[in-house]
């Protein structure tokens, strides 16, 4: 058992620390800023074991070197690329295991908000960087729609149950995005009111589900009739499958 700690950083970024349920150890997920991770490590007298990169944006790894110089530990620092000089490398299907044995995460390469992207997940969590958001999805910045279209497909085929950590709080404004495409769709409005009462309670969004998003999330829904028809009329397109409707869709949303 792991308990998962939310860490704010920046304007709206999330660095997840999981403790282990069992000793004062930790594991960190893309620490862009130190500063308030080694609060509660001190305030909570953790020892971080190691810290899980998704990919190599500033505001996921610029809080490595801090956490390293700060420790009398040897800390595993884990990513697809050598970030770092003591950087692990992992590659898909690798299975990583923490805590003496009592947590391990699988890796999946999901390239296309970057090339270097992976995701971290098990039968319960996912921890899914910039892929993968409430609501929404990352841009397309290194990658093709494709590899991205493709990497968002497996992570629905994760358990609907699987909840996702994701890297930002973005949820509020991808649902207005949402929305725009699917006004008549009850039960995202019913969500929009929950997420917006949350957010006026100045809490989290996050995690989400696999099975929420592929129920509101667009771009899980680019098989969809409602989705596929508001897309072709809003835009004036024909959209023949899947990817053609996430490529426009994601296009459509860098420009909303």
């Amino acid at each position: 058992m792991v308990n998962i700690l939310t860490i704010k950083s920046f304007n709206d970024n999330y660095i997840w620390l999981i403790k282990d349920s069992q000793s004062q150890h930790c594991i960190v997920v893309d620490p862009g800023d130190a500063g308030p991770v080694l609060e509660i490590v001190a305030a909570q007298q953790l020892v971080v074991d190691a810290i899980l990169l998704t990919h190599r944006h500033y505001d996921h790894i610029d809080g490595v070197e801090a956490l390293l110089s700060e420790s009398d530990e040897t800390i595993a620092v884990y990513s697809k690329d050598k970030l770092f000089s003591k950087s692990l490398l992992v590659k898909e299907g690798q299975v990583l295991s923490f805590f003496g044995g009592r947590f391990s995460l699988n890796v999946m390469e999901v390239p296309g908000h970057t090339l270097d992207h992976v995701a971290y997940y098990n039968k319960e969590l996912l921890f899914c960087g910039d892929t993968l958001f409430s609501a929404g999805c990352g841009r397309v910045f290194e990658g093709t729609f494709a590899q991205m279209f493709a990497a968002l497909s497996r992570l629905a085929g994760l358990p609907d149950t699987t909840q996702v950590y994701c890297a930002h709080e973005y949820t509020q404004n991808n649902l207005i995005f949402a929305f725009h495409l699917e006004p008549k769709n009850e039960q995202l409005l019913k969500y929009i009111q929950l997420v917006s009462k949350k957010r006026q309670q100045g809490l989290a969004t996050i995690p989400t589900t696999i099975g929420l998003e592929k129920a509101l999330n667009p771009f899980l829904r680019c098989q969809q009739s409602s989705l596929v028809n508001s897309l072709q009329k809003q835009l004036a397109i024909e959209l023949s499958d899947p990817l053609s409707c996430f490529t426009a869709l994601r296009k459509y949303k860098d420009h909303f």
